[in-house]
């Protein structure tokens, strides 16, 4: 019974860690994404963020369907 449970809480453990590598894949890769495209590379967090606030309610009102959640 004891084995069982170890193995469950190692498959969870697992699991969850490659979650949580994946995203922070994505967010490594999405923020290259953006320094490109925005040449953001010098900007603070901060200032990234003012300029993103500058443009979001533009893109997410333009964001074509195959972009948008439903």
């Amino acid at each position: 019974m004891e084995r069982e449970d170890f193995k469950l809480r190692q498959s969870k453990y697992y699991e969850s860690r490659q979650a949580r590598k994946a995203h922070s894949r994505r967010l490594i890769q999405k923020g290259a994404l953006l320094e490109k495209y925005f040449q953001a590379d010098n900007l603070s967090v901060e200032q990234t963020e003012d300029l993103l606030k500058i443009f979001a309610n533009y893109v997410n009102a333009h964001k074509p369907n195959k972009f948008k959640n439903d």
